[in-house]
């Protein structure tokens, strides 16, 4: 699981074929994305699980024997990088191993050594649901979710910090004492915020950005460790 290498030659796409000049730009990153390629390659369902590779290689986030919420679940990188770094066994909570418990509001296809729970978060009971699935609570709080982009880059960035927020407070109904919480967020400003908030439940609060992270891109991740209880 080491960072993919650098690109080769670039390949190059026409707007033909009813592709728009934004659609063909897209499909241009992508063809010559290196996480991209790597990841069909290694059999992982997005790119996005190298953010989480990188994020646990540099910070030692996951250990084996956790019990892991992924929310926003699809299409599952992060739940697929998860049950490898916990060593879940998919035999229930108190089997032995990790339990890695994956929650989206559409269907997952099945991660082996994942359990998939298809629940809106935010419903009302969704955190005993949580607790009840995994045979207590949690050790670490997943949230790599981001609303549809509208364009508008302060739409955008209300949407995905909302998205964290709430996110963030699912997490302190559901963490164990000295449990983490790692989510995505945007720059813009409020994201100072809510690490001040967080700073508040938790003993240590990081803002950070991975390599697979592109660098165009104003989103990075907050990873907050030590959970006050």
């Amino acid at each position: 699981m080491n960072a993919p290498r650098k690109p080769g030659p670039k390949v190059k796409v026409k707007t033909a074929r009813g592709r728009s000049v934004g659609q063909a730009k897209w499909l241009l990153r992508q063809l010559n994305d290196p996480y991209v390629a790597a990841a069909k390659s290694e059999g992982w369902r997005s790119r996005a699980a190298y953010k989480l590779i990188e994020l646990d290689d540099k910070y030692k986030l996951l250990k084996p024997g956790m019990r892991i919420v992924d929310l926003g679940a699809a299409p599952g990188g992060w739940t697929q990088v998860a049950v490898k770094r916990v060593k879940s066994l998919d035999k229930g909570p108190g089997a032995g191993g990790g339990f890695v418990l994956g929650v989206d509001i559409n269907p997952v296809d099945p991660i082996p050594g994942a359990t998939l729970l298809l629940q809106d978060f935010l419903a009302d009971g969704a955190d005993q649901k949580v607790i009840d699935a995994l045979g207590g609570k949690a050790d670490f709080v997943f949230s790599d979710m981001a609303a549809p982009a509208t364009g508008h880059r302060q739409t955008d960035h209300i949407r995905i910090m909302a998205l964290c927020e709430v996110a963030l407070d699912f997490a302190i109904r559901v963490l164990n004492p000295g449990g983490g919480f790692l989510a995505k967020v945007l720059r813009g400003g409020t994201e100072n915020e809510l690490l001040a908030t967080m700073k508040r439940d938790f003993r240590t609060v990081r803002h950070v950005k991975p390599p697979a992270s592109r660098a165009d891109s104003a989103e990075s991740y907050v990873i907050a460790t030590g959970f006050r209880g």
